[in-house]
């Protein structure tokens, strides 16, 4: 069973912050959770079973339906974290993009300032 690296915190558990999120809103259960959040049922107990980390997405629909802070929402759940890592793959172009962006640059470059000079039309009756 995979854990999500959050779930290591001692301190982590989603289920609060459902549970409080169930009372607020008034719910009988999660099925009726997961359709206050517009998800599907099978998410809310992948997340009790930390099995699901809360993801960005539905901490932000949380938001919206509760009106409550996405500070108080993440400690709510015992998610301390100040700071959040990206993975140096993340964020950085594949090598077939760079590549094919350098060969855009390169070709613009090369275009004599054709575009920027006023060329004399045929017809003259241009609609800007």
């Amino acid at each position: 069973m995979a854990h999500h690296a959050l779930s290591s915190q001692e301190s982590y558990n989603p289920n609060h912050l459902l549970d409080i999120l169930l009372g607020k809103m008034q719910l009988k259960n999660d099925a009726a959770l997961s359709r206050m959040l517009e998800v599907a049922p099978p998410v809310i107990s992948k997340i009790r079973h930390h099995r699901l980390p809360v993801g960005a997405s539905l901490l932000i629909r949380m938001h919206e339906v509760t009106g409550m802070s996405i500070r108080d929402l993440r400690d709510l759940m015992g998610d301390r974290r100040t700071k959040y890592r990206l993975s140096d793959a993340q964020g950085r172009p594949k090598p077939e993009e760079k590549a094919a962006a350098a060969a855009a640059a390169a070709a613009a470059q090369q275009q004599p300032a054709q575009n920027n000079e006023a060329t004399p039309s045929s017809s003259g009756n241009y609609a800007h």
